[in-house]
């Protein structure tokens, strides 16, 4: 498919950035912070996401979603990754949302699915359990009891995890730990008897939340798609969630570059805008190509989405394993670029340094992309 957005996309993009700007500006987000808002996001602003229909952007009309696609949900996430605007669009719709999408039944998606579409159900996916990225490295338990489970473990960097209404619980009903058959995906409430909830203040100012299972009670109307086959399942969500969020870090790298233009125009040193010093020109331009190549890598792992391309999952880690790389280099560059202000927190763009280094890791640094995209071709 060709690497450019149609005349719909391009208008949602252009409301999308309309709205972000004037609803969450970046210092929405400091004030979140600073006020240690309880829920960590507006819900009054997301109410008005979900008026929009960007909560259902994937889902099908069924549910009361928009039936548009993966392409559609990565624009409005890059632009709201352009003000690290605070939402649970990753947490419940990306990631929760496309879990049930793709694993629930129809009595699932109806039941839960329909309250995510509309805003009033937030959904959280908790898989991981240590400090990196290791999808199949499962401790939780998932025992039998009766016609159900009860479920046994703890998980980190749950996003959203302290306000979700159902928690998406990877737990092993088969196998020994780090082995990729035996798991099983739970969709459990947050308020019942076992569940703990605590949350943790992210450097970034994202949502997260550690949890813990002490025998929490999962039915068997709870399970998401297969007993024993959620590894399956995961790598769909795990690729729609990478790509998506590859989205999101473009936005906010798109965004610190921009700035930092901007800044390069206006700061003056000897008589001249240090824009005008040709190192400084340099390494302005290794960022500009470094952005217009993830610009190309994102749209194209998420147009493979929509489109069932056999080389989906594949592109989807291109994605984020560019990204992860220009993170760091990019918010860095911007960072020193803006000298001494850069580090302060009066000045924002050391808020999109921040974002950049969590979102780096989050669902999979650079390295473990890298290593997944080589094993699917053979190396």
């Amino acid at each position: 498919m060709p690497l450019v957005l149609t005349e719909e996309q391009e208008l949602l993009r252009e409301t999308a950035r309309e709205f972000v700007a004037e609803r969450a500006p970046i210092a929405q987000l400091r004030q979140l912070r600073d006020e240690r808002d309880p829920s960590g996001f507006s819900r009054e602003l997301w109410s008005e996401m979900a008026q929009l229909g960007w909560a259902g952007i994937p889902f099908s009309e069924e549910y009361g979603g928009a039936d548009l696609g993966y392409t559609e949900l990565g624009i409005v996430l890059e632009e709201t990754g352009r003000t690290l605007a605070a939402s649970p669009l990753v947490s419940s719709v990306l990631l929760g949302g496309s879990t049930l999408l793709l694993g629930g039944n129809e009595t699932q998606r109806k039941e839960w699915l329909t309250g995510v579409c509309g805003g009033e159900t937030l959904l959280a996916l908790a898989i991981q359990e240590g400090p990196h990225h290791s999808p199949w490295n499962v401790a939780t338990r998932a025992e039998t009891d009766g016609d159900g489970y009860r479920l046994n473990g703890a998980k980190t960097f749950v996003v959203d995890g302290h306000v979700a209404d159902r928690l998406i619980v990877a737990a092993r009903s088969a196998g020994e730990q780090s082995e990729r058959d035996g798991l099983t995906l739970f969709c459990v409430d947050a308020s019942a008897p076992g569940v703990g909830l605590a949350r943790a203040s992210m450097v970034d100012g994202r949502n997260a939340a550690r949890l813990t299972l002490d025998g929490v009670r999962a039915e068997r109307s709870e399970v998401l798609g297969e007993i024993g086959q959620g590894a399956e399942l995961l790598d769909a969500v795990l690729d729609r969630g990478a790509a998506g969020l590859a989205a999101e870090m473009l936005g906010s790298l798109d965004t610190a570059f921009q700035k930092t233009l901007a800044y390069l125009k206006q700061r003056e040193q000897f008589g001249v805008p240090i824009g005008s010093f040709q190192a400084l020109k340099h390494r302005a331009a290794r960022m500009f190509v470094q952005l217009e190549l993830s610009r190309s890598v994102v749209l194209d792992a998420l147009q493979a989405l929509d489109g069932d391309h056999p080389d989906a999952s594949a592109k989807a880690s291109l994605a984020k394993a560019q990204l992860s790389d220009a993170a760091p280099s990019i918010a860095n560059e911007c960072v020193q670029m803006h000298g001494g202000i850069g580090v302060t927190d009066e000045e924002d763009i050391g808020l999109y340094l921040k974002r950049a280094r969590v979102t780096q890791f989050a669902l999979g640094d650079a390295a473990f992309h890298r290593d997944r995209y080589a094993g699917m071709h053979g190396y």
